[in-house]
């Protein structure tokens, strides 16, 4: 760059701060040795640019939350890219809030489509910066993304990752697989609910963590909205936040949200996408047999943080009380579970799509873990006991609805401590299996 390259700079491990080892590293180092360019997205403090450092451990990296750096990058990408990748040799070239820069995409696939080294670039970002379809198909087997979302309970933990979804699709899944899981008590899961999963504000107390991911939300709002579309009415998209905060776990009903936050509900529909897209909300399609008349198609949509989520609700551990809102615990912690399942899918041997399923008459599975041949319906109880009521709609579905030409397995999630079986596939497994180590 002319007068010096703003934001320049070259690291060692030494710079780094120790912090709780991520299970995405072995398939972020198996991108960057397939492709091109690596495309690292995540929510806004998650940990992605600390990833990236503990990983090389050396490299050049820029951010173009500097407005200098970006000014420069905007002005000319191709230039600024190739000096800012002089005498880098194999290590790559570390670009953070990527998708801030409206030009930097095209100029990336031009020196990608010059060399074929793989592992030239890393982008870390909110969003995702190759939102162009045309530069997003050109880049088609040049470029992975992978995403990392907050502290699964096993990171925290630092014990390895949960496999119970390749546990769930064998022919003949068993207990013993299973190691005995960590006892823990309903306060105790209410503590990780409460804490969330984002690094540095997850361990302050609970009075600071709250203010600070209020914060956050607001930063999100005023900053990374922004880079996606521009936001007429930030006040109004506040308040959507809080409402979905307060449905998560829910199937949600557009045109009540636009009526409540008085925007049309095209708008609502925009915002929600928008907030999907910045990894604060997941949206959970309905999974369909081809029985259509008989299928509930509306998705649901879960809050990618419960700590966050308690947050704006104003949510402590007295509020789970019974002479308080017990209730509230039950979509929680039914978001809680289908986001630790949801991290741990990158590393499980096979690949797996999420769904919920509804019918008409009202039976509901709660997560439909699809695996091709293999389903695994997953429901979620917040309470210290199971029994085999609560697999009544697990089982007719397996046998007598939708999933009988399917193979079938059945979870309960349930806050007791004992790992049971109900026959038929069909197991209760304390929701602390989800850091639990499985093996064949």
């Amino acid at each position: 760059m002319p007068g010096g390259a703003p934001g320049r700079k070259h690291w060692s491990m030494s710079d780094t701060e120790a912090y709780l080892p991520r299970h995405l590293i072995p398939e972020l180092e198996d991108a960057i040795a397939s492709a091109r360019v690596v495309n690292l997205i995540g929510p806004r403090q998650v940990g992605k640019t600390t990833l990236v450092r503990d990983l090389f451990g050396y490299g050049r990296f820029v951010t173009l939350d500097d407005a200098a750096v970006l000014a420069a990058i905007d002005a000319d990408p191709e230039g600024q890219l190739m000096s800012l990748m002089d005498d880098l040799g194999d290590a790559p070239l570390v670009i953070d809030e990527a998708q801030r820069s409206k030009r930097l995409a095209l100029a990336i696939k031009r020196m990608v489509d010059a060399s074929r080294r793989k592992g030239q670039f890393v982008l870390t970002g909110s969003s995702n910066v190759f939102t162009t379809t045309e530069v997003a198909d050109s880049l088609a087997g040049r470029m992975r993304t992978l995403k990392l979302w907050p502290l699964t309970a096993a990171e925290i933990k630092m014990v390895s990752v949960n496999r119970l979804m390749d546990w769930a699709m064998q022919k003949a899944p068993s207990l013993d697989q299973i190691a005995d899981p960590e006892p823990v008590s309903r306060g105790d899961y209410i503590d990780l609910i409460l804490a969330g999963g984002y690094p540095e504000t997850r361990t302050l107390s609970l009075r600071s963590r709250q203010r600070q991911y209020r914060d956050y939300i607001d930063a999100v709002v005023d900053r990374d909205v922004a880079d996606i579309m521009p936001v007429r009415k930030p006040d109004a998209l506040r308040i959507l936040i809080d409402q979905m905060a307060a449905r998560t776990s829910c199937e949600i009903n557009t045109s009540e949200l636009a009526k409540l936050t008085k925007l049309q509900r095209v708008t609502v529909d925009q915002y929600l996408d928008i907030l999907k897209r910045l990894s604060m909300l997941t949206k959970l399609g309905a999974w369909t047999s081809g029985e259509a008349k008989r299928e509930i198609k509306t998705p649901k949509y879960h809050f990618v943080d419960t700590g966050i989520a308690c947050a704006l609700r104003r949510f402590r551990e007295s509020t789970f009380d019974p002479d308080d809102t017990p209730q509230a615990l039950g979509g929680l912690l039914e978001s809680y579970v289908l986001n630790e399942i949801q991290r741990a899918l990158p590393m499980q041997d096979n690949d797996y799509r999420l769904y919920h399923w509804r019918s008409a008459d009202q039976r509901e599975i709660d997560i439909v873990v699809d695996g091709g041949s293999h389903l695994a319906l997953i429901e979620v109880k917040s309470s210290a006991s199971v029994t085999a009521e609560d697999f009544k709609q697990i089982k007719w579905f397996a046998t007598d609805g939708p999933g009988r030409s399917r193979t079938c397995s059945g979870i309960v999630f349930y806050l007791g401590r004992d790992k049971l079986t109900f026959g038929d596939r069909s197991f209760a497994l304390p929701v602390s299996s989800l850091w639990s180590e499985y093996g064949t």
